[in-house]
């Protein structure tokens, strides 16, 4: 199945996400039909609840919709087994949480490799001087050459956020999905790392989504979206 627009790269079609809390059950998503084009970047826009994080999770298939599609590239990659969604993660998409989910025992350029790592043992050892050096090449752009061997409790939470961005480039997403990517830095801090994932965009032809409270983030995207109960309430150029 093709995409009819050769520009949209993830679309979601009636996505419905839903939770059970006992008998009770709790509608997050309730029919959000929402296109990304091919590298744009897209903030995501909401109060606390509204379910923004949520539908992340459902584009870049974290969670599984409890209802409609999930297309990448005019594929249904919901409708996926374990598998095919896992590989797809691990290659077409990138993340980066508010929480950088470093591993403490680990130097910066070895966390940047895990995600090359994770392709599969005999992907890894064809392929593992050309990862080595990407991740090096990585390190020059987000700023970090010379803190290649540093582990994360020496790094400031703006470079360890910035190891964090480029783990999640290593395998050379098509999509990078970034949730609340400044929530746990200071204004200035904040501003920098707005201004590298947006430089990265540009460099890279990435397409980016990205759920944030920073209005100084949402306003250097491309298109903001809103989500209000559930649902696609607003949409206005950045």
């Amino acid at each position: 199945m093709s995409s009819p627009d050769n520009d949209v790269i993830l679309e979601a079609r009636g996505v419905e996400k839903q939770y059970r809390d006992g008998p009770r059950r709790i509608d997050v998503l309730t029919g959000v039909d929402l296109a990304v084009r091919r590298g744009e970047a897209l903030a995501v826009l909401g109060k606390s609840g509204a379910g923004k994080s949520t539908l992340l999770h459902v584009l870049g298939l974290i969670d599984t919709p409890t209802g409609g599609n999930v297309l990448f590239e005019g594929r249904d990659v919901a409708a996926a087994d374990a598998a095919g969604q896992a590989a797809l993660r691990n290659k077409s998409f990138g993340f980066v949480f508010q929480a950088y989910h470093l591993i403490p025992e680990l130097t910066a350029l070895e966390n940047i490799l895990l995600p090359a790592m994770m392709s599969g043992i005999r992907a890894w050892f064809e392929q593992r001087g050309a990862a080595a050096e990407r991740a090096r090449v990585l390190m020059k752009e987000v700023g970090l050459e010379e803190r290649i061997d540093h582990r994360p409790k020496a790094l400031s939470g703006g470079e360890q956020q910035r190891v964090a961005i480029a783990r999640a480039l290593i395998n050379e997403p098509a999509v990078l999905f970034c949730d609340e990517p400044t929530g746990n830095l200071d204004e200035a801090t904040s501003r920098s790392v707005n201004d590298l994932l947006l430089q990265l965009r540009r460099e890279r032809g990435l397409t980016q989504v990205i759920v944030t409270h920073d209005r100084d983030l949402a306003s250097q995207a491309d298109r903001a979206v809103r989500i209000e109960r559930g649902r696609i309430a607003h949409a206005a150029d950045g």
